[in-house]
C-alpha cells in the first residue's frame, strides 16, 4: 500500500495559489454585488427628495397685465404669498418720484424698486415687513393710507405708491418681487 504525502498546506491536487485567486475573484464579484444593491436602494431614495412637477410649476408664476386698468392692483399667489402687482398711473409715479429719500425710513428711489422702461408696473411682496400682516390697497374700496399706496390694518403702516414705508412701525420698505417682463403685457415672477 502506498502513502502518497502532500506538503503542509497544500490541499491535494491543486496548486498553491489557485485558491487565493478564486478567493480574491469572489470578494470581487460580492463587493461589486454589495455596491449596485446599495445604489439601487439609494438612488430611489435621493431622487424622491428632488420636487416633483407640480411644486417646480409653483416655482414661477406669469400673469398676464393687459386686464389691469391704470390705478388698479391685482394680487397673484406665488410660493404661498401675496404678490402685489399695481399699473400705476402717471400721477402716481410723479408723486413716488418727487420724494426725497431724506423722507424715508427706508430710502430708496422709486427707480429702484421698478423695471426700466416699465415704471408703470411696480410688483412687490404684499406682506407688511412689521409682524407680516397683509396691508389693504390693492381693491379699489381699500383704505390706501395717505400716501396712495397701501395700508396695514394690524399697525397702522403705510406704504407709498412705490411700496416704500412712510409711516408706522414697519421697518422697511415691502419687498420687490424677483420678476421679470416676458411681453410688454406678461410677466414671469420666480
Amino acid at each position: 500500500m502506498s502513502v502518497t504525502a502532500h506538503a503542509p498546506g497544500h490541499a491535494s491536487g491543486h496548486e498553491p495559489g489557485h485558491d487565493a485567486g478564486k478567493r480574491d475573484f469572489l470578494k470581487l464579484v460580492a463587493a461589486a454585488g454589495a455596491a449596485v444593491g446599495v445604489g439601487a436602494i439609494v438612488w430611489p431614495m435621493i431622487d424622491s427628495m428632488n420636487p416633483s412637477a407640480d411644486v417646480l410649476a409653483l416655482g414661477s408664476v406669469e400673469v398676464d397685465l393687459a386686464p389691469v386698468p391704470v390705478g388698479q392692483a391685482i394680487t397673484v399667489v406665488w410660493r404661498g404669498k401675496p404678490m402685489f402687482i399695481r399699473h400705476r398711473s402717471p400721477e402716481e409715479i410723479k408723486a413716488a418720484q418727487d420724494v426725497k429719500l431724506s423722507q424715508l425710513t427706508d430710502p430708496q428711489t422709486d427707480a429702484e424698486r421698478v423695471k426700466a422702461g416699465h415704471e408703470q408696473w411696480l410688483v412687490v411682496i404684499g406682506i407688511c415687513t412689521h409682524l407680516g400682516c397683509i396691508p389693504l390697497g390693492n381693491k379699489p374700496t381699500d383704505p390706501r393710507g395717505e400716501y396712495g399706496g397701501w395700508f396695514c390694518p394690524c399697525h397702522g403702516s403705510q406704504y407709498d405708491t412705490s411700496g416704500r414705508v412712510r409711516h408706522g412701525p414697519a421697518p422697511l420698505n415691502l419687498a420687490l418681487a424677483p420678476y421679470e417682463f416676458t411681453s410688454d403685457t406678461k410677466i414671469k415672477i420666480g
